[in-house]
């Protein structure tokens, strides 16, 4: 029998969307976009740091949003248990000066993520890590003869799903689950550990 390591996504299933909290507080009503609505990452972050740099955003008072923001209701709870029968790995398209204060908040999991470019406050540019990161750490742990068990909720997570042995679809909109109906979708953390649980 295979070892088994568990890959979550982590805005939308464990956290808030960070993009769409920015919005809410800034007003600025462009930036609620996420990979929900934009398959391209490129074309979603490109448009986003446009809107930053007209709005004079920077890195700073993004920070200060995503410091006051609370995780999902129940999501400590349900990675606390999920990571006491198995490895667990946060894979995001987020990045390490964004996600700090809620993966403190989420008692420090391992999160694979980006990374800003930041010069003086103003997020200048983005680097990702490597491209498909998601899928390409889900191929890598399989390489390493993992069996692995994956969950997300946006365009960005399918490919990570397909990667994996079994992947669900958690919180994800009409619109993604119609488009990707072979993947069992699921709205609460109950029922996804017990859908991880069976696989176990």
């Amino acid at each position: 029998m295979k070892q088994t390591i568990i890959t979550l996504d982590m805005e939308g299933v464990l956290t808030p969307e960070i993009w769409i909290a920015v919005a809410e507080k800034t007003g600025i009503d462009a930036l609620r976009r996420t990979t929900r609505d934009e398959p391209d990452y490129d074309v979603l972050m490109r448009g986003r740091l446009k809107l930053l740099d007209q709005h004079g955003l920077k890195l700073s008072d993004i920070q200060s949003v995503i410091s006051s923001l609370p995780l999902l209701p129940g999501a400590r709870e349900f990675l606390d248990e999920l990571r006491s029968l198995s490895q667990v790995v946060i894979l995001s398209d987020t990045f390490e000066q964004f996600a700090k204060p809620l993966v403190r908040q989420l008692g420090m999991p391992t999160l694979l993520c980006h990374r800003l470019v930041v010069e003086n406050d103003r997020i200048t540019d983005y680097k990702i890590r490597i491209a498909e990161q998601k899928q390409k750490a889900v191929a890598a742990f399989k390489m390493m003869n993992y069996r692995v068990i994956a969950a997300g909720d946006s365009f960005n997570d399918t490919a990570m799903l397909a990667e994996a042995d079994v992947g669900f679809l958690f919180h994800a909109p009409l619109s993604i689950t119609q488009q990707f109906p072979h993947f069992r979708a699921l709205d609460t953390y109950r029922d996804l550990m017990d859908a991880i649980k069976a696989q176990l």
